[in-house]
């Protein structure tokens, strides 16, 4: 089968300069982090946030590099998966992903007193990866509504947003808990029975929103033992529930630091107020989609 290239004026087309904007940016911006060397004023940030600001970067790098090589080469419809909702899933994920990596490695430089010019770079780089799948979100939200396919619908970005909740909740909780339990001295029996409770919760709601894109993703919905859109509407369900759960934990906890105010452990109620605002963020995400779901079962018993 012969090689398909783009047309010359496609090569100045908005979606191919931000993808190319996307894949140099992404690439600096892990090289510069890669080339700092110990020791450096990031040598004694927490490793979770410093391994989960790494595969962000490198995870959304190679997947955005792999959908220009096989946009550029038209390779596309020979993939099995929905072209139209995989590259609007890459772009938004990409840039929430984006966004929280941009946040929790500013945070970090500042909070560990780190000047040097590749920390400032990187954090920089970073900040401008999140710019370019913003715009790439927005170029793919002008399209035409068969274009942008379901993922670019209010219900589908509403479940790109609750996949972006579950995946930074779990470093956050992990995070918080080994804080808490380094500053309080309490047993490794009652830290590992917190972490694997508050692990689950967050694990399940995470399993609920992969399994809803890589269905859409691959076109799977009509292979579905059960109703797909009964499915959606019983996890969105069970993510309002265990996220109300969630938030009231977050803020007992932040109940907890004002009642010992100057005697709260260092760093711990930074990491409790973004663990409450991505809790709260993901809440009211799987409360409007549940929404959206009663409302389209409603339409078709009516229909």
């Amino acid at each position: 089968m012969p090689v398909i290239v783009l047309e010359a004026s496609d090569f100045t087309s908005p979606l191919f300069l931000v993808r190319t904007w996307e894949v140099l940016s992404g690439c600096i911006t892990f090289s510069l982090v890669a080339s700092l060397e110990p020791p450096n004023p990031l040598s004694d940030l927490h490793s979770t946030f410093r391994i989960f600001c790494m595969f962000v970067w490198c995870f959304f790098f190679t997947l955005t590099l792999l959908i220009h090589i096989l946009s550029i080469i038209q390779f596309h419809s020979l993939i099995p998966v929905s072209w139209k909702n995989l590259t609007m899933t890459t772009a938004v994920l990409g840039a929430l992903m984006g966004l929280s990596a941009s946040v929790v490695f500013a945070w970090m430089v500042m909070d560990h007193g780190g000047r040097l010019t590749h920390t400032v770079a990187a954090a920089v780089a970073s900040c401008i990866t999140f710019l370019a799948y913003s715009s790439e979100t927005y170029v793919l939200r002008t399209q035409a509504h068969e274009q942008r396919g379901y993922m670019g619908s209010n219900p589908g970005l509403l479940k790109i947003l609750q996949l972006w909740g579950g995946c930074n909740m779990i470093p956050l909780v992990m995070e918080v808990v080994h804080s808490q339990g380094s500053a309080s001295g309490l047993p490794s029996k009652v830290l590992s029975w917190q972490l694997w409770v508050s692990t689950a919760l967050y694990g399940v709601c995470v399993l609920m929103s992969l399994v809803t894109v890589v269905v859409i993703l691959g076109d799977l919905a009509g292979r579905c033992f059960l109703p797909f859109d009964k499915c959606l509407a019983a996890f969105s369900m069970i993510g309002v529930l265990l996220y109300m759960v969630a938030t009231v934990i977050c803020f007992t906890k932040i109940l907890q630091l004002k009642e010992l105010g100057n005697r709260a452990p260092t760093g711990v109620t930074e990491l409790i107020i973004m663990e409450t605002v991505v809790a709260s963020i993901t809440l009211l995400a799987y409360t409007v989609d549940l929404a959206f779901s009663i409302k389209l079962l409603c339409d078709r018993s009516h229909a």
